[in-house]
């Protein structure tokens, strides 16, 4: 896999160079072909180019989104020429799959290669019972695009017993075993609880890509 994360990504001669860094904040794909990205994601293109609605693909995938609330809304975009994309000013981290997989919250995928193959998964040990824990799988050889709220940090499982926030996760690599870690204690019933109630568990050799938020906040009703 390569990433500017883990320094192999000035390689990037060897790599197909459709998907670039604008900025830190904006995503540029030389297009000749097709793309799925982000719905409303597109800030500006040059070139000719259609947008299509992604369905979920196959009606599998579809009761998977459903069910879960996982899963990301797409578009497919064809043509030629240059696209720039973007999501609330995020910042914006590329990796480049080669034949192997990356976990990633649906949540923060920006773009992706149309021919890597994904999938809604269940995190292991995570049920509905314990939070109803899913992400998206994408696998094969290829780019992906993830936004992250704030400059992340990257960890590594292999060093230490590493826990994670469920909504502060955004990627893990497919080799890491998972599981759920539940601090929760009688104080939390009676209003004195942490707030930190569950947590994603990591095991093995691999990364956790952490962001420094919990996700989007919901604004307080002044009416």
């Amino acid at each position: 896999m390569r990433s500017n994360f883990f320094g192999n990504m000035e390689q990037g001669q060897q790599l197909p160079g459709h998907f670039a860094l604008q900025n830190s904040k904006m995503l540029r794909i030389h297009l000749n072909g097709e793309v799925l990205a982000r719905q409303g994601s597109m800030v500006a293109f040059q070139g000719q180019m259609e947008f299509d609605y992604e369905g979920s693909g196959g009606i599998g995938k579809f009761i998977k989104k459903a069910v879960t609330g996982e899963g990301v809304p797409l578009m497919r975009v064809k043509g030629q020429g240059l696209l720039f994309v973007a999501n609330d000013a995020d910042d914006i981290h590329l990796f480049y799959l080669e034949n192997e997989g990356i976990t990633v919250n649906g949540a923060n995928i920006l773009a992706y290669d149309p021919h890597l193959q994904s999938d809604i998964q269940r995190v292991q040990g995570g049920g509905m019972m314990a939070g109803g824990l899913f992400n998206t799988t994408l696998q094969g050889t290829g780019w992906v695009a993830l936004t992250t709220h704030g400059t992340p940090v990257m960890l590594d499982p292999s060093r230490a017993p590493t826990f994670a926030d469920g909504q502060s996760a955004v990627a893990w690599s497919t080799s890491l075993q998972t599981g759920i870690n539940k601090t929760f204690k009688a104080g939390a019933l009676i209003g004195r609880g942490s707030g930190e109630a569950v947590q994603i568990s990591y095991q093995g050799q691999g990364f956790v890509l952490i962001q420094a938020s919990e996700g989007p906040t919901v604004p307080t009703h002044t009416h």
